[in-house]
């Protein structure tokens, strides 16, 4: 069985070796009434996670991440046939190992959008950002109170706030030239961020990664990953969707939000991505289209504004 995962150490002795995990994956698909099933271990994400034979996903929760496990669940049962896109059905959830968790989800049919963006036509990437957008505005409709138990922030202002607090030292640490870091709380006080706006369910990483199309009509097939989901402002979702789905094209930011049904402010989003869990604006200017001057407003006009 796997051993406790709880440190950057033991996750790196662990979580990679496929000689440890593949085993207990194979010993737990048993468990379930996959035994034989042929295993493929995805070669994304942060966690393993195996294709079972044709129709299953096995996702697996190192001891550290194991309350993911339980939130990816939830949110699985939670949506099931309430969105316009398919999202993983929750076959079976639970423990297992030493603190490990694990969920058993359907596979999505179709290919990772990242994948084949690149040769998408122009009409049919329009098309795909339309249907996302039509998603994401079925998501943030749905009821978050079933989810409140387990999904954070539960103060979404106190969460900003912390966020807030560190946002300059976490994109030095990321390597952020001083020259951008020392004028992020400039920035930052300039922004008038809504202290009530109310909760919404948010997927907080819809990106290119975590969408899969058909490839023969270029038509969205599937949202995944819910680990991260939280309860909080609408518009922190749209940090992911500005950097990794529109990517600083203010046509298609243009039409997420038009079939969204609102507008947000491009200095609002570029607050949120520099409050956002995961932000890194190192990586961000290194992939994403260079402001025209060097202010916070232009990045925000280049990455979150729209046509």
């Amino acid at each position: 069985m796997l051993p406790q995962v709880n440190t950057d150490e033991e996750w790196d002795a662990v979580v990679p070796d496929e000689a440890l995990v593949r085993p207990a994956a194979g010993h737990l698909c048993s468990r379930l009434g996959l035994a034989g099933a042929p295993l493929t271990r995805y070669s994304g994400g942060s966690v393993p996670v195996y294709a079972v034979g044709a129709t299953h996903a096995l996702k697996l929760f190192p001891t550290c991440d194991a309350a993911e496990g339980v939130v990816e669940a939830r949110v699985l049962a939670h949506l099931q046939g309430r969105l316009p896109v398919r999202t993983p059905a929750l076959h079976a959830s639970g423990t297992f190992g030493e603190g490990w968790h694990y969920v058993l989800m359907s596979q999505l049919p179709g290919e990772d959008l990242s994948q084949v963006w690149p040769r998408i036509p122009v009409a049919d990437r329009e098309r795909l950002v339309t249907e996302a957008g039509e998603a994401l505005s079925a998501l943030h409709a749905l009821d978050p109170a079933p989810l409140a138990d387990v999904l954070g922030p539960g103060d979404w202002n106190a969460f900003l706030a912390r966020q807030r607090t560190g946002a300059v030292e976490r994109q030095r640490t990321r390597e952020l030239p001083e020259g951008w870091a020392t004028r992020i709380d400039g920035f930052l006080d300039s922004v008038d961020l809504p202290t009530a706006a109310p909760g919404v369910l948010l997927h907080t990483e819809l990106m290119r990664q975590h969408l899969v199309v058909d490839p023969r009509t270029w038509r969205l097939t599937g949202l995944f990953d819910f680990e991260p989901a939280m309860i909080g402002d609408a518009a922190y979702d749209l940090v992911a969707v500005g950097l990794f789905l529109t990517r600083g094209d203010p046509g298609l930011m243009g039409r997420f939000q038009k079939a969204y049904g609102r507008e947000f402010d491009p200095c609002h989003l570029l607050a949120y991505a520099l409050l956002h869990v995961y932000s890194n604006f190192t990586r961000y200017f290194r992939e994403l289209p260079a402001p025209p001057e060097h202010t916070w407003e232009s990045v925000a006009e280049t990455w979150f504004g729209r046509a």
